[in-house]
């Protein structure tokens, strides 16, 4: 099996990562197409230079690796708006595609918190609902899987027909050999982690100034909340 994980940025995105590779079935890869999408769209994202050094910048060698069988089974986390629309996506055609969505205002929170002004482009929304228009695929919500983490994975698990494997609850603190080199901007929570965090409280309010991008981002995230698996 090879499942493709997609979505945005600040959206436990690594924390299922580390859920997945923490299984003895399992392999990881970290965001494969960043150093390549860096490479071509001369985004100035935190680390760019190592990024682009430590990285494979060429997305057919990128996806030439996501075609590649893990040990037995290989999880990638992947984030839509890396891949553009030249980058080969014949690979994800034999994937197992799961969209991994949260509410827009806590992703506009939590990457503000990180890298100050956020656009739509940078948090996936538009790029993520145009994917799920194209490949298909399973749905689910961070916050139903911080709110009740066994059930939410056992049901992940029955969907793609994958038994359940206790391991994905609970992972060694730190960093990983599967992170990415971006790894100690970004993860330094989920590195701080064991598990699951607890279950979100209520929405954050934004700054004015990034209302707008609440506001362009909601439509996109109703579709899919729409179509994710049920609690």
């Amino acid at each position: 099996m090879r499942i493709a994980m997609w979505s945005g940025p600040r959206n436990l995105s690594t924390a299922m990562m580390y859920s997945f590779a923490n299984r003895r079935d399992f392999t990881a890869l970290d965001e494969p197409f960043y150093a390549a999408y860096l490479a071509r769209t001369g985004a100035d994202h935190p680390m760019r230079d190592t990024i682009l050094s430590a990285h494979e910048t060429d997305p057919e060698r990128v996806a030439a690796l996501c075609e590649k069988d893990g040990a037995p089974h290989l999880y990638m986390k992947h984030m839509p708006h890396h891949m553009l629309a030249d980058f080969p996506m014949g690979w994800a055609e034999t994937c197992v595609n799961i969209h991994l969505i949260r509410h827009p205002a806590r992703v506009i929170a939590s990457y503000h918190e990180k890298r100050q002004s956020p656009t739509l482009e940078d948090i996936g929304y538009l790029q993520q609902t145009a994917l799920f228009d194209r490949i298909g695929g399973i749905v689910i919500d961070a916050t139903d899987i911080r709110a009740a983490p066994e059930r939410m994975l056992r049901k992940l698990c029955d969907a793609i027909g994958l038994p359940f494997d206790p391991a994905m609850l609970h992972w060694p603190s730190g960093p990983k050999d599967v992170d990415g080199i971006w790894a100690s901007h970004w993860y330094g929570a989920v590195h701080a982690s064991t598990g699951f965090a607890r279950a979100e409280g209520d929405l954050p309010t934004l700054p004015p100034s990034l209302e707008p991008i609440l506001a362009a981002a909601e439509s996109h995230f109703e579709r899919l909340f729409a179509r994710r698996l049920s609690p």
